[in-house]
């Protein structure tokens, strides 16, 4: 028995897709679904106050970025 963990999307059809590896086609298979909506508020959000408490925080010395140098030229696009 083999598992797949995926974040996919259910549209409006309720239909849910799942794409198997190669190999998996033509054969007959026991599939088990155990689904868990994702919290699209805690999915893409920063933690409350992440960016006060880490703003200015760096105690080191000043950071200083470094000369990047000269890009090298490339072949034109056809």
């Amino acid at each position: 028995m083999q598992s797949i963990k995926l974040q996919t999307y259910v549209g409006n059809d309720g239909l849910l897709q799942l794409k198997l590896p190669v190999g998996m086609s033509n054969q007959d298979l026991e599939v088990i679904v155990i689904y868990q909506p994702i919290n699209p508020i805690l999915k893409r959000a920063w933690s409350p106050g992440f960016f006060e408490s880490t703003f200015g925080a760096w105690q080191g010395e000043p950071l200083v970025r470094e000369s990047q140098g000269e890009l090298p030229e490339r072949e034109p696009l056809l």
